[in-house]
């Protein structure tokens, strides 16, 4: 089956995820790529607000765009509208299979899992307490995923 529609997912949604979200649409617009993406938390905490300042600035100094992001919580609805489901790390991986349906499973995966280095990193550190280089190391691993993503054949279609 051909992936439609991905939904990147950490915490809060205001750090990880929107720059995850923000990547992958852009690098999708360019490969001219048919998919939808969205971003959510596991935590409704930050419902309704933009990304960490300190995303956009980080992100935009690379070229992506964050004017029309803003944090949701996952919904329920999500695993079956979702082709597929990216978790930022471990913990979050844990929390989206505890509440996916059984039927769905097979959509929920590591962010990381296209990192050509997956194993060996496995999880997008949150960079919300770690100052400026934090959020560039987030950048650097997101781009290198979201360059492998974009042109994998369950994205693709070859």
């Amino acid at each position: 089956m051909r992936v439609k529609k991905i939904l990147v997912v950490c915490l809060g949604n205001i750090c990880r995820s929107p720059t995850a979200h923000a990547i992958l649409r852009h690098k999708a617009q360019l490969k001219s790529l048919d998919i939808e993406i969205d971003s959510a938390g596991t935590s409704a905490s930050h419902k309704g607000e933009p990304p960490d300042s300190r995303s956009i600035k980080a992100g935009s100094a690379r070229g992506y765009h964050f004017n029309d992001l803003y944090s949701r919580p996952v919904f329920d609805h999500d695993f079956a509208n979702f082709d597929l489901i990216l978790a930022m790390d471990n913990d979050n991986l844990a929390e989206l299979n505890r509440r996916c349906p059984a039927e769905f499973a097979h959509k929920v995966k590591l962010f990381l899992s296209f990192h050509p280095e997956y194993p060996t990193i496995s999880e997008v550190p949150d960079p919300y307490y770690s100052g400026s280089k934090g959020f560039e190391l987030v950048l650097d691993l997101i781009e290198r995923a979201c360059d492998n993503l974009v042109s994998a054949p369950e994205i693709t279609g070859r």
